[in-house]
């Protein structure tokens, strides 16, 4: 469990830098741009995320991860307006996600949970959220390049910089066996 738990956290702390890295590279009003009325905004993959964050999240080892208060349609309105109320959206969602996992401990691991009525073990449930946020990370990420194009600051390892990148890693862990 342990050892699980603190793999999670740190995937999920990776997914949201590199959200928050994506959108940091892009002017306020790339947030909000739809490319058709059927695509999502940033914002909009935001408010979604915040949105399954609190459900799944709140109160997660003692009811359903759909909560009758969560109105997942509303999620996909443009109505966000500012970067402040996107990135408070977003941290509200993370803080939520964090706060829960941080209560799991070996007295409350095998606790059985419930999304939309379907049970699922703990470590089912944060591995079905280890899916979709990525998920929805990856579109912030596709979306925030387009934006910025020709000013896009690769997240990961930049086009043409493998074999750069491979040797200064390699290099870096030698020297950390050396030690």
């Amino acid at each position: 469990m342990h050892t699980f738990l603190q793999s999670a956290i740190k995937q999920f702390e990776y997914y949201k830098s590199v959200g928050e890295r994506a959108m940091a590279q892009v002017p306020d009003d790339a947030l909000f741009w739809q490319h058709n009325p059927e695509s999502n905004s940033i914002a909009t993959i935001v408010k979604h995320l915040r949105g399954n964050m609190l459900s799944r999240w709140t109160d997660f080892l003692t009811t359903d991860g759909e909560k009758p208060w969560r109105e997942r349609e509303a999620e996909f309105d443009n109505d966000i307006v500012t970067r402040e109320e996107l990135l408070a959206k977003w941290n509200e969602g993370w803080a939520c996600l964090f706060a829960t996992l941080n209560t799991l401990n070996e007295g409350n691991w095998h606790t059985e949970v419930f999304i939309r009525n379907e049970l699922h073990t703990v470590t089912d449930a944060i591995n079905r959220q280890l899916a979709h946020y990525p998920y929805h990370v990856g579109q912030i990420v596709f979306i925030a390049k387009m934006a910025a194009d020709s000013n896009w600051a690769s997240l990961t390892i930049p086009r043409g910089k493998t074999q750069e990148f491979n040797a200064h890693k390699i290099a870096e862990e030698a020297g950390k066996k050396t030690t």
